[in-house]
């Protein structure tokens, strides 16, 4: 008979905020919104023709970013302008990440994560019909 293993009480708490923020995190275009605006203030003009998308998704993105308390927005005639909430505790946390991936030797990019069966993705791209990429 297995002797049940004592417990130690968690190291951290979570709370929903906190996945709000990592999901805010997790999309590419959101960090390259973030690294653009870590440039200095820009209008979403700006944001659009350096991204090449529609003004629709990068508000979008935008809103996500500032829900989150990662920018913030000041509103000048028409133009609402954008900037980092405050850049250095996000360069740190960002640091941090990269230190957390190399330290345990991971460098997954974003298509192995989304097509790895492993974590909730779809079949790798091996496996899909014809060698082509699963939709998303």
């Amino acid at each position: 008979m297995a002797m049940p293993m004592e417990s130690s009480p968690p190291l951290f708490d979570v709370d929903e905020s906190q996945a709000a923020l990592f999901h805010a995190l997790a999309e590419p275009t959101r960090l390259t919104l973030l690294q653009h605006l870590s440039t200095g203030e820009h209008r979403v003009r700006d944001l659009v023709d350096h991204l090449h998308l529609a003004q629709s998704t990068v508000s979008k993105h935008l809103a996500c970013l500032r829900d989150c308390g990662l920018i913030r927005s000041r509103s000048e005639g028409r133009a609402s302008w954008f900037s980092l909430s405050d850049p250095e505790q996000l360069r740190s946390l960002l640091a941090m990440a990269a230190t957390m991936l190399s330290g345990a030797g991971a460098a997954p990019t974003i298509h192995e994560h989304l097509h790895d069966p492993r974590v909730g993705g779809g079949p790798a791209e091996d496996d899909s019909p014809r060698g082509e990429d699963s939709p998303s």
